[in-house]
């Protein structure tokens, strides 16, 4: 008797879900034609061809349109990352560099690895009360500018409202993958000296929920502007308007600045280039940051 209750139950809920499924893919397709006009991808005749093809042949209005010619898969991923509020951008557009993979490549085998990244980070260390990590390497071309721009962008198109703070202000390089302003320009620096407040907070074009807070101006004593309690108040402020905020630092090897913005942080992530980076290195800086009280979240390898 229950098994005939249940059997007549799934028979009447199927007519209902396959009703509103058609509803929703209906106006999946008509936002996805309205989006591919809005581009210049197609022209309103060219829609119509579409779903005349649609209707025909039972097709998606994204096959339909590729069978004819009219767009390629890459325009059909490009919508279908708008309609689901996942923001990337198409080869040749944004003016970032290549290797701002997430920006452009977020199917990619590597992508995929920062979005575990990502995961791990969300689940280890970001929860309520804790919103700030520091990215460090232990020399001067082992990747940490590169992965700290590129997690900032996974974070973003997890919809979380993320910064990426370019502490290195010694060799600044996030004003060079984002296309900010020179480094003549306003920025943490600034800030911390009291000669800049926080309204200079730049917005990634394309990615709506990141900004960026540049290295600003050069000076002549980065180390005692870290260790100003202005950093402290800065990034209490920062906590209250973001949900991540991640500080790109200078290498170990080169200043010892990263030491304090970590501590100031709470956490660090340790990134090893492979072939370059040494393990007696990478374990003697693990080391330091334990000692000056930082928890060290994790390490990543990277390749390049």
């Amino acid at each position: 008797m229950n098994a005939r209750k249940l059997e007549r139950l799934d028979k009447m809920s199927n007519p209902v879900s396959s009703i509103a499924s058609a509803a929703a893919a209906s106006r999946r397709d008509v936002n996805m034609g309205r989006m591919l006009v809005e581009q210049g991808k197609m022209t309103l005749e060219e829609v119509e061809s579409v779903r005349r093809l649609q209707k025909a042949e039972g097709l998606r209005f994204g096959e339909a349109a590729q069978r004819l010619g009219l767009v390629s898969e890459a325009d059909i991923q490009q919508v279908l990352a708008r309609q689901f509020d996942y923001p990337y951008l198409q080869a040749g557009s944004g003016n970032y560099p290549s290797t701002l993979m997430a920006a452009y490549q977020p199917f990619s085998a590597e992508v995929e690895m920062l979005r575990s990244v990502r995961s791990e980070l969300m689940l280890r260390w970001f929860r309520p009360g804790r919103k700030t990590l520091a990215i460090a390497g232990v020399n001067s071309g082992d990747g940490a500018s590169l992965l700290a721009a590129n997690l900032a962008v996974v974070f973003s198109q997890l919809g979380e409202q993320t910064l990426l703070v370019d502490a290195n202000l010694r060799h600044p390089r996030q004003h060079k993958i984002f296309n900010l302003a020179a480094e003549s320009g306003l920025g943490l620096a600034d800030v911390l000296a009291g000669r800049a407040g926080l309204d200079m907070l730049a917005m990634a074009e394309s990615f709506i929920d990141l900004s960026l807070l540049p290295a600003g101006s050069l000076v002549p004593n980065p180390q005692e502007l870290i260790n100003r309690s202005s950093f402290v108040l800065m990034n209490e402020t920062l906590c209250d308007r973001f949900d991540i905020i991640l500080y790109d630092t200078p290498a170990f090897s080169s200043a010892a600045d990263v030491l304090t913005i970590a501590a100031r942080a709470g956490g660090v992530l340790l990134v090893v280039r492979k072939d370059h980076t040494r393990i007696a290195d990478l374990a003697a800086l693990s080391d330091q940051f334990r000692r000056s009280g930082t928890e060290v979240v994790g390490s990543v390898m990277v390749s390049f």
